[in-house]
């Protein structure tokens, strides 16, 4: 990834604004179906994320490695929010958040691909994301009406 440094106050306006839609658009689903992390969680990730590399990219101009350090670190501690909402019924033999966790990770995904200007990149992204999460529920209730597949859900 080589980050754009044209930086300047309206840039900067443009990719915060589109990490915080492209979360908030994740966020929603998760919301209306109920689940621990919603639109608050991921716009935030999403928003974190960009700022992060925004900050970045604007104290390391045209560094690729320490922008490559910055999005290691984000991927990681995202890690630890998305372990959080994951939770496990022993006796059940089931586990829940899956789903929740993967859309955090990429709530942060798409801040990153925003903060480092690639706003194009994180709107494709966005499209193919909600076709998963929107379109990946329907087929996955199709299945389970005909007793095929496992139970991921989160």
């Amino acid at each position: 990834m080589t980050p754009t440094v044209d930086v300047d106050a309206t840039a900067i306006a443009l990719r915060l604004g589109a990490a915080l839609l492209a979360g908030a658009f994740i966020g929603l689903d998760r919301e209306f179906r109920n689940k621990p992390a919603g639109l608050r969680t991921h716009a935030l990730v999403s928003l974190g994320a960009a700022v992060v590399v925004l900050a970045t990219i604007g104290s390391s101009p045209g560094n690729a490695d320490a922008v490559s350090r910055a999005v290691q670190g984000i991927i990681t501690g995202i890690g630890f929010l998305g372990a959080g909402v994951i939770m496990q019924h022993e006796a059940e033999r089931r586990i829940e958040g899956l789903t929740t966790a993967a859309s955090i990770w990429v709530a942060a995904g798409l801040g990153i691909a925003c903060g480092a200007g690639l706003v194009e990149l994180a709107l494709i992204a966005l499209g193919a994301i909600l076709v998963v999460l929107v379109g990946g529920g329907w087929i996955e209730r199709w299945m389970e009406r005909r007793g095929v597949g496992n139970d991921d859900r989160g």
